[in-house]
């Protein structure tokens, strides 16, 4: 079985034009696109990078501690 992570992303429109984007399980994943589809690409990337730079944080604090790591997975 393959594992799914799922989280809520969530459009609105702006004043200005284009939609601001955010991921509302994740504080800090948020960006913005000109349009919908460019909100929602946006939104993937952002998702992305602040995982990976938690992830590179968390293992910067771990180094040097006896720790057990192992993956976790969430079936859909």
């Amino acid at each position: 079985m393959e594992a799914h992570l799922k989280f809520t992303a969530v459009f609105e429109p702006v004043a200005e034009g284009g939609y601001a984007a955010y991921v509302e399980e994740i504080p800090g994943v948020n960006t913005q696109g000109e349009t919908l589809e460019e909100a929602r690409e946006n939104l993937r990337e952002a998702l992305e990078m602040v995982l990976d730079v938690r992830r590179e944080m968390a293992e910067a604090d771990q180094i040097g501690r006896s720790i057990i790591r192992e993956e976790i997975q969430l079936a859909a």
